[in-house]
């Protein structure tokens, strides 16, 4: 091995491989040691953004512009600082497969319609009054609420009630932008015409999980809004068992007609952590942005701490140790990149097998203030 080391570092083949890169040639026996880890060693780091900053932003924000004035959506995204070599915008990467962003809509504004090759998802987090409108249906939010918009399907919003509005928008944009897939197109009219009555598939879907027998082949959004009374109900209803020791009582929002994930490239969830509830640690090949629903508590990321409260947001980058710990009774709804692991057979999981299943905090993270 030291005489092959030797070699590879003499003066016969540093010189090779000088010459054939001025031909836009690359020299694999330099560069496998570097491409072909042992292990995921993502670019993206772990990251938390508080609530006051993200809300002052965003008031800042609408006094600069609205969506008249141009811009498509008053979203300010969460740009991962591991990450910010990406050109153009470090790809507005959250992680690095995954955008995330924080939404204000004003009373009485209107974000135009237009439609993506890229899926996106919200979750409402403050407010109501507002709508979205997807291939000409209405959808009014409330907090809580979760929404799906697949790929290429017209939407826009609306804001018809009194109060600011509020929400976390994820898209699988960094995935797009890497693989050369995105197309954009605006609306014609500025904003869809209703064409079907407001709520039509949630009133469609007042079963839970039954489903109308005219769904019953897959379709690509037969449910768009997932009311938080439900997916409530549904985590009360795991509350009568044994927790999940890595996740609490999670459930995973599905596409109802076919029983997969309610977007195809992004998975989401919704998890109670009891207080003083503390889980195992565990890492896996897929990454996760978080969002503190209700409550607060800390997350220990490859042994730094993460304080959480009530709005905050924060990132496990793909293959991180990480566990969670409830100082009080809290919600974490989350967006993950899971789907787009397991279509290309590359998830893995891995629990902590030492200190019982928990880290050593090493240090914790100071998170950027107002």
């Amino acid at each position: 091995m030291a005489e092959k080391s030797e070699y590879m570092n003499s003066t016969i083949v540093k010189d090779f491989t000088k010459d054939i890169q001025q031909y836009n040639l690359g020299p694999l026996w330099e560069a496998i040691p570097a491409l072909m880890d042992h292990e995921p060693k993502p670019h993206a780091h772990a990251y938390l953004w508080k609530e006051e900053l993200l809300t002052k932003k965003l008031m800042e924000a609408a006094e600069v512009f609205t969506p008249d004035r141009g811009g498509e959506r008053r979203a300010i995204y969460f740009q991962n600082p591991g990450l910010t070599y990406r050109q153009p915008w470090g790809w507005a990467s959250t992680t690095q497969t995954l955008y995330a962003a924080v939404q204000l809509l004003l009373p009485g504004e209107v974000a135009p319609s237009h439609r993506h090759s890229q899926s996106a998802l919200r979750f409402i987090t403050n407010g109501e009054g507002a709508y979205s409108i997807v291939q000409g249906e209405r959808i009014f939010m409330e907090e809580g609420d979760f929404l799906i918009t697949p790929k290429n399907l017209w939407h826009g919003h609306g804001h018809v009630g009194e109060k600011p509005m509020i929400w976390m928008d994820a898209l699988d944009i960094p995935t797009i932008y890497s693989i050369g897939g995105t197309f954009f197109e605006p609306y014609p009219d500025r904003i869809e015409t209703p064409k079907r009555p407001d709520n039509f598939s949630e009133l469609r879907y007042q079963g839970g999980m039954v489903r109308p027998v005219s769904d019953r082949y897959s379709q690509v959004a037969p449910l768009a809004n997932y009311k938080w009374k439900g997916t409530k109900a549904a985590i009360e209803g795991l509350m009568n068992f044994e927790p999940d020791p890595y996740e609490g009582f999670a459930v995973e929002y599905i596409n109802p007609s076919n029983g997969q994930t309610a977007n195809p490239t992004m998975g989401a969830w919704m998890q109670k952590l009891p207080k003083g509830f503390h889980t195992k640690a565990h890492r896996h090949t897929h990454s996760t942005i978080y969002q503190v629903h209700q409550g607060s508590g800390y997350t220990v990321i490859n042994g730094v701490r993460f304080d959480w409260s009530k709005g905050d947001y924060f990132v496990v980058p793909n293959w991180a140790w990480h566990e969670h710990v409830a100082e009080a009774d809290s919600y974490l709804f989350s967006v993950n990149d899971l789907p787009i692991m397991e279509r290309f057979d590359l998830e893995q999981q891995q629990a902590l097998d030492t200190n019982n299943g928990y880290q050593k905090v090493e240090s914790e993270f100071k998170p950027v203030l107002v």
